[in-house]
C-alpha cells in the first residue's frame, strides 16, 4: 500500500496570501492551487466562480457580478482576465426564457448580454451551473478520485456511503441550462450539502468563503482517495498483469519504430499529426493488464476526457515476450484502417439530421502491451495533454473496477457532445493554422548563429524542432531560450556529433520519441578553415571533410530513411556556402567540402523526388555576426588571406558585395524558410545564393 500521507493532497490555502488579495485575485489564486495538481482537475479542465458585489459602471450602484473561468482557460495558469464577468440578476432573469430541454443551446446565445463591464472573455457552457448555485463560491472540479465514483455502475450508492448527506449525487446530465437548474433545486432541497457528485463527470463543491469553498474541495477529494485505498488493499488493478513490461530503453526503441509508421498512416497532405509517448508507471499497469482490451473498449467516462481521448483508443496487438516488431509494422495498417471504419460507423449510428460531417476518424491513443502509450493530434501541447487525460481516464478505470463496475459515457451521449454544435461552433472560431504547424524540423549546428536563427523562424512558423549540437553550453542556452520564447512543447535539444552514424540514428530516433517524426532537415552544422594548400596538413583536409561531407551524407541518410518509413514525403535544405561554386584562395580543404554538399544535394533531390521529398541549398557568404565559425581562427585567417585586420572583415565582404550590403544569419533562416514551406513546393535541386550577389558564384 502507498503511504498514505503522500496520496493525500496538501491544503495550500496561504491566509496571508489570501489577506492581501481582492475578490477577484482570491479567485485567481483558488483557481491556481486547485489547478497546480493534476489529481483535482486536468489541463483545461474544471471551473470556479466567485459572486461578487461590485459598482455598476453605469449606474454606480453596487450589484451582484458572477466572476467565471471563461471558456477555453486552465485552471492553473489562468489569470484575471481568464474570468468571465456577468451580471447575476441578468443572469437570474434567463430563467423565464427557457423554453425547456429542446431549446437548451439556444440558451448560450443569451449569455453575452448579461456580460458586466463589457468584459470580452467569453462565458462557457458551464456559466448556468455557477451562476444558479445559490452560494457565493463554487469549485467544479474533475478530480480521479471522484470521476471513479462517478463512473461506478452503483455511483450513487457508493457517493452516498462514502460521504453520506454531506455530498449528493445527480444523475448524468450534459452541461448547460437544465443542469445548472437542477443543481439549484438540490441546493435548495439539501441547504446543509457541501457538494455533489455528477454522474460520469466530476465534482462541484461550494463554500460562504474562498478559503472554505476551497478547504471542502480538498477535504472531499482527499475523503475519496482515503476510502479508495481502503478498499483496495490486497487487490489487483485491473486483473492483474498479463504482460511484463520490456525494458526502458526498449520501449523507446519500439517507440521509435512504430511512431513514424503510425504518424504517417494518420496524417494526411498538409495536415500532419503530432506524437507524444507516455511508458510511466500508471500507463504500463493498464497496458499490461488482464482487463485492457475490455475497459479500454468502453472509451472514458468524463465528457473533458472524452473530448481529448476520443470514442476510444486503438489497443495494438503486441506479446512483449516475443517482441517481434515487425509483424506490428506489418499489421499496422489493417489495425487502422479497421478503427477508421469502426469509427465511421459510430458517426452513422450516432448522428443527427444537423450533426457536424465526420471528423478526422483516426485514433488518439494508442495502447501497446509492454511499451506504453502514443497519442497524437495536431499539435504537441495536445498531444501530449490527450496523453494526460488518458492517464486520469486509467486512475478512473482503476478506482471504479476495483470497488464496482467501471461504466463508460454512453455512446450516443458520447456523440452528442463529440458533435455538439456549440464544440463545432468553438472548433470553427479557432485561428487558421500557421504555415508550418505540425510540422517537425531537425536543424543541425542548431545552437549556432545560423542554427539558431533557422530554428526561431521555423518555430514562429509553427513548427517543432530539435536542436542538435556538438556544443552542450550552447545547446543549453539555445534550449532555454527558445523554450522561453516558444514553449517547452515544441523544441528539443539533443547532443550530437553529426560524424558519429550511431549518434546520428539515435538523435532521430529521439525526434521520433519526442514528436513523431521528422518532416524537415536543416544540414547547418559547420566548421571552416584557411590555409595555402602547401600548408594544409591532411588532419585538416580529413576534418573538413568529415563534417562538411560526411557529416551532411549521414543526416542526410538517415532524414531519407526516416522519410520513407513515414511515407508523406519530406524537405532537406543544406547550408552549403558561396564558397561551394566559387573558389578562394587558401582555403581548398573548405571549398571543395562545401562543394560536394552542393552536388550531395543534387543527387539527393534527383532520389527523393519519386518520393516527395526535396533537397535544396542556400548558399550564404560572410556571415559574421552571430555565427560560431567566425569565433575562432577563420575570422584571422580570412583576414590574413586578404591582407587586413579582422575588425576590417564584415566592411570588406560589405563592400565586396554588388548590393553593398551584409548578411546575417536572419537572411539565411528567411531562405531556409522559403524552401522548407509550400511556397516553395514546386522546387527541388535548386541552389539560393544569400550573398548580397557575388557573379562568381551565379549558378550556371
Amino acid at each position: 500500500m502507498p503511504d498514505t500521507n503522500a496520496t493525500r493532497l496538501a491544503n495550500l490555502w496561504d491566509d496571508a496570501r489570501a489577506a492581501a488579495m481582492s475578490e477577484p485575485e482570491r479567485l485567481v489564486y483558488r483557481s491556481n492551487i486547485l489547478g497546480s495538481d493534476k489529481r483535482v482537475t486536468n489541463y483545461g479542465g474544471g471551473n470556479t466562480s466567485s459572486k461578487i458585489m461590485q459598482k455598476d459602471p453605469l449606474t454606480g450602484t453596487e450589484v451582484e457580478v458572477l466572476w467565471v473561468k471563461g471558456s477555453g482557460g486552465d485552471s492553473a495558469s489562468i489569470k484575471l482576465d481568464g474570468f468571465a464577468t456577468l451580471y447575476m440578476d441578468k443572469l437570474r432573469a434567463l430563467k423565464g426564457l427557457y423554453r425547456g430541454l429542446a431549446y437548451e443551446d439556444e440558451m448560450v446565445g443569451y449569455l453575452p448580454h448579461c456580460t458586466f463591464n463589457l468584459n470580452p472573455r467569453a462565458a462557457s457552457i458551464d456559466t448556468p451551473l455557477h451562476a444558479y448555485v445559490p452560494r457565493a463560491y463554487v469549485d467544479h472540479m474533475h478530480p480521479d478520485a471522484i470521476i471513479a465514483i462517478a463512473a461506478a455502475k452503483d455511483s450513487q450508492a457508493l457517493t452516498s456511503r462514502i460521504f453520506g448527506d454531506e455530498i449528493g449525487w445527480l444523475p448524468w446530465k450534459r452541461p448547460g441550462f437544465e443542469l445548472g437548474l437542477w443543481l439549484e433545486k438540490f441546493c435548495l432541497e439539501n441547504p446543509s450539502a457541501k457538494g455533489v457528485v455528477l454522474e460520469s463527470h466530476g465534482l462541484f463543491t461550494w463554500g460562504d468563503t474562498p478559503k472554505a469553498c476551497y478547504s471542502t474541495t480538498i477535504d472531499t477529494i482527499n475523503k475519496a482517495i482515503g476510502w479508495f485505498e481502503s478498499e483496495a488493499r490486497g487487490k489487483s488493478a485491473f486483473g492483474g498483469a498479463v504482460a511484463t513490461s520490456l525494458p526502458a530503453d526498449d520501449r523507446r526503441a519500439i517507440a521509435a519504430q512504430l511512431m513514424p509508421r503510425i504518424r504517417g498512416m494518420i496524417s494526411q497532405q498538409g495536415v500532419r499529426k503530432l506524437g507524444h509517448f507516455d511508458d510511466s508507471d500508471a500507463v504500463l499497469e493498464f497496458v499490461n493488464s488482464r482487463h485492457l482490451r475490455d475497459l479500454a473498449a468502453l472509451g472514458t467516462s468524463c465528457p473533458d476526457h472524452f473530448l481529448r481521448t476520443k470514442i476510444r483508443p486503438l489497443v495494438i496487438d503486441f506479446d512483449p515476450a516475443k517482441a517481434d516488431v515487425d509483424t506490428v509494422i506489418a499489421a499496422l495498417p489493417k489495425a487502422l484502417d479497421d478503427y477508421r471504419a469502426g469509427y465511421q460507423a459510430y458517426y452513422d449510428r450516432c448522428k443527427h439530421a444537423d450533426s457536424p460531417a465526420v471528423r478526422d476518424p483516426n485514433a488518439v491513443v494508442y495502447l501497446m502491451p509492454g511499451v506504453g502509450m502514443f497519442t497524437f493530434a495536431a499539435d504537441k501541447a495536445t498531444a501530449r495533454i490527450s496523453g494526460e487525460f488518458y492517464v486520469n481516464a486509467i486512475n478512473v478505470m482503476r478506482g471504479a473496477s476495483s470497488v464496482s463496475t467501471y461504466v463508460g459515457l454512453p455512446e450516443q451521449e458520447a456523440f452528442d457532445i463529440e458533435y455538439w454544435l456549440l464544440e463545432e461552433a468553438k472548433l470553427q472560431r479557432m485561428p487558421k493554422p500557421k504555415s508550418l504547424a505540425g510540422q517537425i524540423a531537425f536543424v543541425t549546428g542548431g545552437a549556432g548563429g545560423i542554427g539558431k536563427a533557422t530554428a526561431v523562424r521555423l518555430l514562429r512558423e509553427g513548427a517543432c524542432v530539435v536542436i542538435a549540437d556538438i556544443d552542450e553550453a550552447a545547446l543549453a542556452t539555445a534550449h532555454d531560450e527558445l523554450g522561453k520564447a516558444f514553449g517547452k512543447d515544441f523544441v528539443r535539444p539533443v547532443r550530437l556529433d553529426v560524424t558519429d552514424e550511431t549518434g546520428v540514428a539515435s538523435a532521430y530516433a529521439d525526434s521520433a520519441v519526442e514528436f513523431g517524426g521528422t518532416d524537415i532537415l536543416v544540414s547547418n552544422a559547420g566548421i571552416s578553415s584557411s590555409a595555402p594548400i602547401e600548408d594544409t596538413e591532411l588532419a585538416m583536409w580529413n576534418r573538413n571533410m568529415d563534417i562538411l561531407a560526411k557529416g551532411y551524407f549521414l543526416v542526410s541518410r538517415e532524414a531519407f530513411r526516416l522519410f520513407k518509413q513515414q511515407q508523406i514525403g519530406g524537405n532537406i535544405v543544406f547550408i552549403a556556402s558561396k564558397n561551394g561554386l566559387a573558389a578562394s584562395p587558401n582555403a581548398a580543404a573548405y571549398c571543395t567540402a562545401k562543394a560536394a554538399e552542393i552536388h550531395l544535394a543534387r543527387c539527393l533531390a534527383l532520389e527523393g523526388a519519386e518520393h516527395q521529398i526535396r533537397v535544396n541549398t542556400v548558399n550564404p557568404d560572410a556571415v559574421l555576426r552571430g555565427s560560431k565559425i567566425w569565433t575562432g581562427e577563420w575570422r584571422e585567417q580570412r583576414a590574413a588571406a586578404y591582407s587586413m585586420q579582422p575588425d576590417d572583415l564584415e566592411e570588406h565582404y560589405r563592400k565586396r558585395s554588388m548590393l553593398k550590403r551584409s548578411v546575417f544569419p536572419e537572411d539565411i533562416a528567411e531562405a531556409v524558410y522559403f524552401l522548407a514551406s509550400d511556397m516553395s513546393a514546386k522546387s527541388t535541386g535548386n541552389i539560393i545564393n544569400v550573398d548580397a550577389g557575388n557573379a562568381q558564384s551565379f549558378t550556371r
